[in-house]
């Protein structure tokens, strides 16, 4: 059918994404895939060399990534107003982990389900009725990547974009032990980053997810004993805060303790700022369309795959560390390999045949 496919939109479980992604790319088609990009680092490597070495039209979809709030927290630290940034905290209280042991035995598989297909190149496991469907599949190491792999890359993007940031130096995951079947209920994850131009010498970022999360610290500390947002963003530079809710509201300035009303005179692209779109669906849709326009020559995404799969492996990162509670990982972004050897195995999974 190439020749009838002038794109192709993959949106199918994390574990598919580079399959379905690279043969579309093989056949020189551009690619809007849906986040995270991959399900291991490999993967997100070899999706960023292809898409370069074709000059491929691609786009990640993540979809704030387009809307007005993230974009404006963008600017706005870049422009300057909370200085240099020394810690990121970021936090979502869901819960894509399973705690529990992997089910015994197998039930029949639903009509409308082709089991085999479902599975793709991920290893052949028996189908247990409530453990995969619906829509538990992100809770399991063989097809999801947890609760930092959905929600993370959605509260990720501005500041690793905003801070123009590469993949980290080490990371920690403090966690339950690894059960080899699904991804820890509640993760602490602290990554450390070279410097940026809008950065202290190194940027600590901190990630928080699981009921309860985040943990009580003073950088997140609001005006007036205000609660957090239920997800967001902390920016801790050395002017004050900045407070990025997830999703649809406006970032928040806080210095010396108490909001300050946001100086928008500081941005110095003013046509950057566009205007702010109350509406999810028009807000969402920016993205799709920037992918046709770019597509058919009339603009540039935003979110490629030289910048997408960078994101993708920080946050991989990260559920990597979860194999190894409390220990720090150290990262050679030149040779894409972990210092500590035992890590390494977790960058790539063979395919099966299939």
């Amino acid at each position: 059918m190439k020749n009838d496919i002038d794109a192709v939109i993959v949106s199918t479980p994390d574990h598919t994404h580079a399959p379905a992604s690279m043969m579309a790319m093989e056949f020189d088609k551009p690619v809007y895939c849906q986040k995270p990009l991959t399900h291991h680092v490999v993967e997100a490597r070899a999706m960023r060399k292809m898409a370069k070495e074709k000059n491929l039209v691609t786009q990640m979809g993540i979809q704030v990534h387009s809307f007005y709030d993230y974009k404006l927290a963008t600017l706005l630290i870049q422009s300057g107003i909370i200085g240099k940034v020394s810690t990121v905290r970021a936090w979502s209280p869901k819960n894509w982990g399973f705690d529990g042991p992997e089910p015994e035995g197998s039930d029949s598989v639903p009509e409308n389900l082709d089991w085999n297909l479902w599975l793709g190149t991920s290893a052949e496991r028996p189908y247990k009725e409530g453990y995969y469907h619906p829509a538990n599949w992100r809770k399991l190491l063989d097809y999801g990547c947890g609760t930092l792999g959905d929600m993370g890359v959605h509260i990720f993007d501005t500041p690793y974009n905003a801070l123009k940031l590469d993949v980290p130096m080490t990371i920690k995951n403090q966690c339950r032990k690894p059960t080899g079947f699904g991804f820890p209920e509640k993760n602490t994850v602290t990554y450390t980053f070279p410097g940026t131009e809008y950065t202290a010498d190194t940027l600590k970022w901190i990630w928080y997810d699981g009921k309860g999360a985040p943990e009580k610290h003073k950088d997140l500390k609001l005006p007036n004993n205000e609660k957090l947002p239920g997800q967001g963003a902390m920016f801790v530079g050395e002017k004050g805060r900045l407070l990025l809710p997830h999703f649809m509201e406006l970032p928040r300035l806080i210095v010396d303790g108490k909001y300050q009303e946001l100086d928008l005179s500081i941005i110095k692209d003013q046509e950057a700022i566009g205007e702010p779109v109350r509406d999810y669906d028009s807000e969402g849709n920016k993205h799709y369309h920037q992918f046709v326009d770019a597509c058919l020559g009339k603009a540039e995404t935003s979110a490629p795959f030289e910048y997408s799969a960078r994101l993708t492996e920080t946050i991989l990162l990260g559920v990597i560390a979860g194999r190894f509670p409390n220990k720090t990982l150290h990262w050679d972004n030149a040779t894409a390999r972990f210092s500590e050897p035992e890590a390494n195995k977790f960058l790539d999974a063979p395919y099966r045949d299939f």
